[in-house]
C-alpha cells in the first residue's frame, strides 16, 4: 500500500485534536481508531488493554469482520496469542507485522466464509514513557505484510493514545483525589457538628432520667435517649461511609471494625493471599459496609459470616447471615437501593453482585471482581 505523507500529517493532526478535546477513556479510544481507518488504508483495527499480569482486555473495535464479531468477539477476548505474548515479555518495542496471530487463525476455523480476507494484522504497544497500557492492532484485506511507511503511521497514531490514556488516567486521578478530600471534609464536619450534638442530646437526656422521679417524665428521656443513640449510630456509619477508618491497616480488619460499630459478630474466614490493588480493596469494602448494615437494620441477629476468596485473576467474597431473609420479588431487577449499590460498585470494577434470600433462612450475598 502507498500512503501519502501529506493525508499523513493531516490524519495525525484531526486524531490529536480529537484525543485532546476527549475525555472519556471509551469515547476517545472508540473515536482515534475510527479516525485512523477512516484516514488510512487500514480496515480493521481493536485495541487490547494488558496488565501487569499478562491478563488482557478487549476495550475497542472497528469494523470487525464478522468472524471476529461473532459471540461477542469470542476469539479476540478469549485465549492467548502470540503478539500479547511478545508485549508481556517485553519483546515488543515498536510497530510490527504479526506473521502468524491464533485469534484469526482460530476465527477463520470456525467461520471460514465470514473472516473478510483479514488473515493477518500488525502490533504496536501503546504506552507513555516507561508506562505500557496494551496494544493497538490493525489489519486489513488481503494484507500479510504493512510497509514501513504503514507502521511508521501506526506508532505515530499509538504514541498519541499512549500520552491521551496517561493523561485521562493522571486526571482520574485527581479527580478521585479531590473526591477524597472532600470526603473527609465532610466527615470532619459532621464528626465535629452534628455527631457531637447528638452526643451531647444523649448525655442531657441521661441527666434529665436521674434527675426525675416521675416515671412518665423519666419515660420521655429514654426515649429521647434511645432515638439519640441510634442516630448518633446512624451518624457514625455515615462517617464511616465517607471515610473509611483502618482500611490503610488491612481490608479485612477495616470490615471487622465496621461490623463491631454497628454491634455485629463477624466471623472471618480467607483463602488465598490478599495482595489486592487499592480500588479494589475499596469496592469490596464498601459493598461489605452496605451489606452489614442490612443485616444490622433488616436481619433481626447480630451475628454474620464473611468468606474472601483471592485467586490470581479475582476475589470471591461471601457474606452471610442466618436473620429473617426476604422474598426475592422476580419481577424487579433488584430488590432494594442498597442492593443496587452494591451492584454498581461491582459493575464499575468489571465484577458481577449475586443475593439469595429466604424467609427464616436468612441471606447470601456473592460478589465477584476481577483485578
Amino acid at each position: 500500500m502507498v500512503m501519502d505523507e501529506h493525508s499523513n500529517v493531516t490524519l495525525l493532526k484531526e486524531i490529536a485534536e480529537l484525543l485532546n478535546e476527549e475525555t472519556d477513556m471509551k469515547r476517545m479510544l472508540d473515536g482515534a481508531v475510527w479516525k485512523l481507518l477512516n484516514g488510512s488504508n487500514f480496515e480493521s483495527a481493536w485495541i487490547f488493554f494488558i496488565n501487569e499480569k499478562g491478563k488482557h482486555q478487549l476495550v475497542t473495535h472497528a469494523n470487525l469482520p464478522p468472524a471476529l464479531q461473532r459471540n461477542d468477539c469470542r476469539h479476540l477476548q478469549k485465549g492467548g496469542c502470540w503478539c500479547v505474548k511478545r508485549y508481556h515479555d517485553g519483546d515488543l518495542e515498536k510497530a510490527s507485522n504479526i506473521i502468524a496471530c491464533q485469534r484469526i487463525e482460530n476465527s477463520i476455523a470456525a467461520n471460514a466464509l465470514d473472516h473478510g480476507g483479514i488473515t493477518h494484522h500488525a502490533t504496536v504497544p501503546l504506552q507513555s514513557g516507561e508506562e505500557k497500557f496494551g496494544l493497538l492492532n490493525i489489519a486489513a484485506p488481503d494484507t500479510v505484510r504493512f510497509s514501513k511507511d504503514e507502521l511508521a503511521l501506526l506508532e505515530s497514531v499509538a504514541f498519541q493514545i499512549g500520552s491521551a490514556i496517561k493523561r485521562i488516567g493522571l486526571t482520574k486521578q485527581e479527580q478521585e483525589m479531590a473526591l477524597v478530600k472532600e470526603r473527609n471534609r465532610l466527615a470532619r464536619d459532621l464528626h465535629d457538628s452534628v455527631n457531637q450534638l447528638l452526643f451531647s442530646v444523649t448525655l442531657t437526656a441521661r441527666g434529665g432520667i436521674e434527675m426525675s422521679e416521675e416515671e412518665n417524665v423519666q419515660g420521655t428521656f429514654r426515649d429521647i435517649q434511645h432515638l439519640t443513640q441510634e442516630a448518633l449510630n446512624e451518624m457514625r456509619a455515615l462517617i464511616w461511609q465517607l471515610r473509611p477508618k483502618g482500611l490503610e491497616s488491612g481490608l479485612l480488619e477495616a470490615i471487622q471494625a465496621y461490623g463491631e460499630m454497628l454491634g455485629l459478630t463477624l466471623e472471618l474466614k480467607v483463602t488465598g493471599v490478599i495482595q489486592l490493588p487499592s480500588r479494589t480493596e475499596e469496592t469490596l469494602f464498601r459493598i461489605a459496609q452496605e451489606a452489614l448494615n442490612n443485616i444490622r437494620k433488616h436481619s433481626g441477629v447480630s451475628e454474620a459470616q464473611l468468606f474472601l476468596t483471592v485467586t490470581s485473576s479475582d476475589v470471591l467474597m461471601v457474606i452471610k447471615d442466618e436473620g429473617r431473609g426476604f422474598i426475592v420479588d422476580e419481577r424487579l431487577q433488584l430488590p432494594s437501593i442498597g442492593v443496587q449499590s452494591m451492584w454498581d460498585r461491582a459493575k464499575a470494577e468489571g465484577g458481577t453482585v449475586d443475593w439469595s434470600s429466604e424467609i427464616g433462612r436468612g441471606t447470601e450475598i456473592l460478589v465477584r471482581i476481577p483485578y
